[in-house]
């Protein structure tokens, strides 16, 4: 055999090692899951313990934020199921009822979801309010945009 064959397959026999270490290093347990609460409550025991984000639209009459304990509550729902979170931490800038979100965290065995993370999903499109406009309306248009 030449040289370069003999290259070739030691190169081949160190990527195939190196991939069979990575795959069989525990990489399964940095995976984050995205589902929806209808997702999360068919998954029943089987959520409790592995990280997962949680997408939805918060409910309204449910966002709560506790200065003093830096801690917010609020329930994500989509179509079908409804999940209890808990955060913790200072709430976004554009958090309020029934806009998109999504929670990164764990989901507790009390049924309570469990967030370290949470992230206001919203459009990129900035459309700036006239100045005649009310806050009625002003608020009016920043929905619009948070639909598209």
């Amino acid at each position: 055999m030449n040289q370069s064959r003999l290259f070739l397959i030691g190169a081949l026999a160190l990527a195939a090692a190196a991939l069979a270490f990575v795959a069989s290093g525990g990489i399964g347990e940095n995976l984050v899951y995205f589902w929806e609460p209808t997702q999360l409550r068919e998954a029943g025991d089987d959520a409790v313990g592995p990280q997962i984000r949680l997408g939805g639209v918060v409910k309204e009459g449910t966002l709560v934020f506790d200065e003093e304990a830096q801690t917010i509550e609020l329930v994500v729902k989509d179509e079908n199921a409804e999940v209890p979170v808990r955060a913790t931490g200072a709430p976004p800038a554009m958090l309020r009822e029934k806009i998109g979100v999504v929670v990164e965290g764990r989901m507790g065995s009390d049924g309570v979801f469990v967030s370290d993370r949470l992230m206001v999903k919203h459009s990129n499109e900035y459309k700036a309010p006239e100045e005649d406009m009310s806050p009625e309306e002003r608020q009016t248009l920043y929905e619009t945009m948070d639909q598209l």
